[in-house]
């Protein structure tokens, strides 16, 4: 897919003269934000306190037992209806580095093997909504016939909610699926399976609105829509080396390992930031455009006095862990790209031996990596190595009967306890919107109020809604760079 943006030769051009901005924060929803605004031609510095762009999807290097590796810090995945997060891939040329399934399919391996066959798919068909995964229903072996009769009612159901609605937000979903006859089997084979990977929480701590709009978004707006798509390279290439070489190249100024201790407002009506910057270090230039994309707590340690009427609501937006256990067997133990797990504590599975650079290392021989995606991990976040250890191993050699027999030749873990805001019911009521009381002050973030869970595409989705108030109160024509529904070219909203 190809979206036409400015280049930096285009842009510079038609930068009006102390219009500038400034965007604390250089995660997705920060470099979105910083990217979208140079392409509409204002002078931005994006300052970030790591040393890296990308936020909590980032790469960092581990000198293994089987060799030098790239490794991702945690499984990260995205669908064909993420437009926002593919905008982002194809602006800093990294589409191709990311690629989508050609269609939907998802191998579920039953640890309990309650039906005597212990693999079942979840795969689309060509055929319209809903049809499209009726076939796959209809022989999904880990429920029974009636179990998957009133799926399919409950699903159909679901797709005449209306996620916007509010109503829904005070809601939790399993209340709902119990409602609509859903069994505890096909909340964990099917509702969980999905809902715990999108929304990192099981359904009683989530919201109806936000679990009806992953649902009728992925599974019920179009075909393709649940089509899954994962980078094939390191998040660090992605994230931060092309997103810098693109920040760059559209004139963006952006710090590292600069953090922002206060920003202010000046008499004259722009915005001031402090930095804990090395001695000597020139402050960055005041602008007319702030844009705080860092999480909800430090987003309220930033806000001035009266940016919001309740800036207390961020701070009661609650937060939910990701775990992901790193294992590298002395040979294959997969032989496909990933696999979800019921009937085990197990979720999902990602082979990335040939991302981490493991297959070309010296001496890795016929190792293969594999990355266990823990979501919703409040029980295990804080377990010390060994006992994740013991009590994943052995349900790794249950579900790959291969790795019995192999080697561990390295064992290691990355935590996120604050990976996501977490979806509960009432979320929704604490999630603000982009544009705040401070004229020019703007807030970014996956947290934010874009409809979305905290997924990269509700990250880049939310850069883009305050880029798009910003340019909206400048008196500057609004771009959205998504494509229209359907399919074509971004368009100039009205």
């Amino acid at each position: 897919m190809t979206h036409s943006t400015p280049g930096p030769a285009a842009t510079a051009g038609r930068r009006p003269a102390g219009r500038r901005a400034l965007v604390i924060g250089g995660g997705l929803a920060g470099t979105a934000a910083a990217l979208a605004l140079a392409d509409a031609g204002l002078r931005v510095t994006l300052l970030e306190g790591r040393p890296r762009l990308g936020g909590l999807a980032f790469s960092f290097h581990r000198a293994s037992a089987a060799g030098e590796l790239t490794v991702d810090n945690g499984q990260h995945v995205y669908l064909r209806c993420c437009t926002a997060y593919q905008w982002f891939l194809d602006r800093v040329g990294a589409a191709g580095l990311a690629p989508l399934q050609d269609r939907l399919e998802v191998p579920v391996l039953d640890a309990g093997g309650r039906s005597g066959r212990r693999l079942g798919r979840l795969r689309r068909t060509g055929l319209p909504v809903p049809l499209h995964l009726s076939a796959s229903l209809a022989t999904y072996p880990h429920l029974s016939l009636a179990e998957r009769a009133r799926v399919g009612r409950a699903a159909l159901a679901l797709g005449r909610l209306d996620p916007q609605d509010p109503a829904l937000d005070g809601q939790d979903f399993a209340g709902w699926l119990r409602r609509h006859g859903q069994s505890p089997r096909a909340v964990e084979a099917l509702w969980d399976l999905v809902g715990v990977a999108t929304l990192n929480a099981t359904a009683p701590n989530v919201s109806l609105g936000l679990a009806a709009m992953v649902f009728k978004t992925g599974l019920l707006s179009r075909p393709g829509a649940a089509d899954i798509g994962w980078a094939r390279a390191p998040l660090g290439e992605l994230h931060h080396t092309r997103a810098h070489r693109a920040l760059e190249a559209a004139g963006v100024t952006t710090g590292l390992r600069t953090r922002v201790t206060a920003v202010t407002r000046t008499p004259e009506g722009r915005w001031r930031a402090a930095t804990a910057g090395r001695p000597g270090e020139r402050p960055p230039a005041e602008a007319d455009v702030l844009v705080l994309a860092v999480p909800q707590r430090e987003a309220h340690a930033l806000l001035p006095d009266g940016a919001l009427k309740d800036p207390g609501r961020l701070l009661r937006i609650g937060t939910a862990p990701i775990l992901n256990l790193h294992v590298i067997y002395d040979r294959t133990v997969l032989r496909r790209p990933f696999f979800a797990a019921i009937g085990s504590p197990v979720q999902w599975v990602f082979d990335r031996t040939d991302a981490s650079g493991l297959r070309d290392a010296p001496g890795a021989g016929d190792s293969q990596y594999l990355a266990v995606s823990q979501s919703a991990a409040h029980e295990d976040i804080d377990r010390p190595v060994a006992e994740l250890r013991a009590r994943y191993l052995p349900e790794l050699e249950r579900l790959l009967p291969v790795a019995r027999g192999a080697r561990v030749r390295d064992f290691f873990v990355t935590r996120e306890r604050t990976a996501t805001f977490a979806p509960v019911p009432g979320v929704g009521l604490l999630r603000p919107s982009a544009p705040t009381n401070a004229p020019g002050l703007y807030l970014a973030g996956a947290w934010t109020a874009t409809g979305w869970p905290a997924t990269m595409e509700g990250a880049v989705r939310s850069g883009l809604s305050a880029a798009r108030a910003a340019l909206t109160d400048l008196g500057r024509p609004r771009v959205n760079p998504l494509p229209a529904p359907g399919g074509g070219t971004p368009k100039e909203a009205a």
